[in-house]
Protein backbone atom coordinates (compact mmCIF):
# COMPACT_ATOMS: atom_id res chain seq x y z
CA UNK A 1 0.00 0.00 0.00
CA UNK A 2 1.42 3.16 -1.02
CA UNK A 3 0.89 5.95 1.51
CA UNK A 4 -0.48 9.31 -0.44
CA UNK A 5 -0.19 13.23 1.79
CA UNK A 6 -3.91 12.77 2.81
CA UNK A 7 -3.55 9.50 4.30
CA UNK A 8 -0.29 10.62 6.35
CA UNK A 9 -2.24 13.67 7.24
CA UNK A 10 -5.36 11.85 8.90
CA UNK A 11 -2.49 9.52 9.94
CA UNK A 12 -1.27 12.33 11.84
CA UNK A 13 -4.36 13.57 13.10
CA UNK A 14 -5.61 9.84 14.31
CA UNK A 15 -2.09 10.17 16.25
CA UNK A 16 -2.70 13.17 17.90
CA UNK A 17 -6.01 12.54 19.30
CA UNK A 18 -4.93 9.51 20.63
CA UNK A 19 -1.84 11.01 22.31
CA UNK A 20 -3.96 13.96 23.98
CA UNK A 21 -6.50 11.41 25.14
CA UNK A 22 -9.26 12.86 23.09
CA UNK A 23 -12.29 11.28 24.16
CA UNK A 24 -11.48 9.10 27.41
CA UNK A 25 -12.59 10.92 29.99
CA UNK A 26 -13.09 8.39 31.97
CA UNK A 27 -16.11 8.69 33.82
CA UNK A 28 -18.14 8.70 30.57
CA UNK A 29 -20.32 12.34 31.64
CA UNK A 30 -18.34 14.33 29.31
CA UNK A 31 -18.23 12.56 26.20
CA UNK A 32 -19.36 14.38 22.94
CA UNK A 33 -20.60 12.02 20.32
CA UNK A 34 -19.57 12.61 16.87
CA UNK A 35 -20.90 16.05 15.29
CA UNK A 36 -24.74 15.39 14.08
CA UNK A 37 -25.41 16.30 9.95
CA UNK A 38 -28.98 16.71 8.22
CA UNK A 39 -31.54 18.82 7.59
CA UNK A 40 -33.21 20.93 10.37
CA UNK A 41 -36.25 18.62 10.54
CA UNK A 42 -33.19 15.62 11.53
CA UNK A 43 -31.31 17.70 13.54
CA UNK A 44 -34.80 18.49 15.68
CA UNK A 45 -36.03 14.76 16.19
CA UNK A 46 -32.34 13.96 17.55
CA UNK A 47 -32.87 16.58 20.38
CA UNK A 48 -36.79 15.75 20.24
CA UNK A 49 -38.05 19.33 19.71
CA UNK A 50 -40.62 20.01 17.08
CA UNK A 51 -39.25 23.00 15.25
CA UNK A 52 -41.41 26.38 15.33
CA UNK A 53 -40.11 27.65 11.94
CA UNK A 54 -39.06 31.17 11.48
CA UNK A 55 -37.23 31.68 8.25
CA UNK A 56 -37.13 29.29 5.87
CA UNK A 57 -35.05 30.33 2.69
CA UNK A 58 -32.49 28.92 0.45
CA UNK A 59 -29.43 29.99 2.10
CA UNK A 60 -30.29 29.79 5.55
CA UNK A 61 -33.83 27.70 7.51
CA UNK A 62 -34.19 28.53 11.26
CA UNK A 63 -36.61 27.44 13.90
CA UNK A 64 -36.92 28.38 17.82
CA UNK A 65 -37.39 25.34 20.20
CA UNK A 66 -37.80 24.45 23.98
CA UNK A 67 -36.05 22.56 26.04
CA UNK A 68 -38.13 22.68 29.34
CA UNK A 69 -38.84 26.69 30.16
CA UNK A 70 -35.33 27.62 27.91
CA UNK A 71 -35.96 28.69 23.93
CA UNK A 72 -33.40 28.21 21.74
CA UNK A 73 -32.60 28.53 17.76
CA UNK A 74 -31.56 26.06 15.72
CA UNK A 75 -30.66 26.92 12.13
CA UNK A 76 -29.31 25.24 8.95
CA UNK A 77 -26.92 26.76 5.80
CA UNK A 78 -26.66 25.94 2.09
CA UNK A 79 -22.88 26.70 2.77
CA UNK A 80 -19.96 26.52 4.85
CA UNK A 81 -19.60 30.21 3.69
CA UNK A 82 -23.17 31.41 4.81
CA UNK A 83 -22.71 29.78 7.84
CA UNK A 84 -19.48 31.89 8.69
CA UNK A 85 -20.80 34.88 7.39
CA UNK A 86 -23.83 34.42 9.62
CA UNK A 87 -22.05 33.33 12.82
CA UNK A 88 -19.69 35.99 12.50
CA UNK A 89 -22.48 38.72 12.57
CA UNK A 90 -24.38 36.91 15.58
CA UNK A 91 -21.37 36.40 17.78
CA UNK A 92 -21.46 40.43 17.88
CA UNK A 93 -24.54 40.16 20.05
CA UNK A 94 -22.89 37.78 22.60
CA UNK A 95 -24.62 34.15 23.63
CA UNK A 96 -23.66 30.64 23.13
CA UNK A 97 -23.69 28.54 19.81
CA UNK A 98 -22.54 25.39 19.14
CA UNK A 99 -21.46 24.91 15.82
CA UNK A 100 -21.82 21.87 13.45
CA UNK A 101 -21.15 21.18 9.59
CA UNK A 102 -23.79 23.69 8.22
CA UNK A 103 -25.60 24.10 11.51
CA UNK A 104 -25.95 26.12 14.66
CA UNK A 105 -28.12 25.99 17.59
CA UNK A 106 -28.23 28.87 19.81
CA UNK A 107 -28.91 29.68 23.51
CA UNK A 108 -28.28 29.87 27.01
CA UNK A 109 -25.19 27.95 28.05
CA UNK A 110 -26.88 25.08 29.83
CA UNK A 111 -29.14 24.08 26.78
CA UNK A 112 -26.35 24.57 24.43
CA UNK A 113 -23.72 22.34 26.72
CA UNK A 114 -26.81 19.70 26.63
CA UNK A 115 -27.46 19.62 23.22
CA UNK A 116 -23.71 19.20 22.75
CA UNK A 117 -24.01 15.91 24.53
CA UNK A 118 -27.02 14.72 21.72
CA UNK A 119 -25.94 16.64 18.63
CA UNK A 120 -21.65 16.71 19.48
CA UNK A 121 -20.55 20.27 17.84
CA UNK A 122 -17.83 22.73 18.83
CA UNK A 123 -19.00 25.47 21.59
CA UNK A 124 -18.01 28.58 20.34
CA UNK A 125 -18.56 31.98 22.68
CA UNK A 126 -20.19 35.11 21.87
CA UNK A 127 -18.53 38.42 22.02
CA UNK A 128 -19.15 39.55 25.77
CA UNK A 129 -20.27 43.22 25.99
CA UNK A 130 -20.98 43.21 29.99
CA UNK A 131 -17.99 44.73 30.75
CA UNK A 132 -17.49 47.24 27.83
CA UNK A 133 -17.43 51.36 28.18
CA UNK A 134 -20.32 52.18 25.70
CA UNK A 135 -19.69 55.28 26.33
CA UNK A 136 -16.11 55.82 24.35
CA UNK A 137 -14.49 56.53 27.54
CA UNK A 138 -10.48 56.64 27.92
CA UNK A 139 -9.82 53.33 27.11
CA UNK A 140 -10.15 53.86 23.28
CA UNK A 141 -7.04 55.90 22.90
CA UNK A 142 -8.87 58.80 23.14
CA UNK A 143 -9.45 61.93 25.13
CA UNK A 144 -12.49 60.55 27.83
CA UNK A 145 -14.91 63.03 26.13
CA UNK A 146 -17.14 60.39 24.36
CA UNK A 147 -15.44 60.11 21.50
CA UNK A 148 -17.61 60.19 18.29
CA UNK A 149 -20.85 59.36 19.97
CA UNK A 150 -22.54 62.99 19.39
CA UNK A 151 -25.97 63.04 20.51
CA UNK A 152 -26.06 61.03 23.99
CA UNK A 153 -25.23 63.84 25.90
CA UNK A 154 -27.40 65.60 27.97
Amino acid sequence: MRLTRPMLALTGAVAALALTGCGSGGDGGDEVPPTATGSLEHLAAEVECEPNMQTDADTIRQALCKKGGEKYVLATFATDRGQREWLNTAKDYGGYYLVGRKWVAVGHEDVVSDLRTRLGGTVEQGTDHSGMNHGGGSDDGGSGDGGGHAGHHG
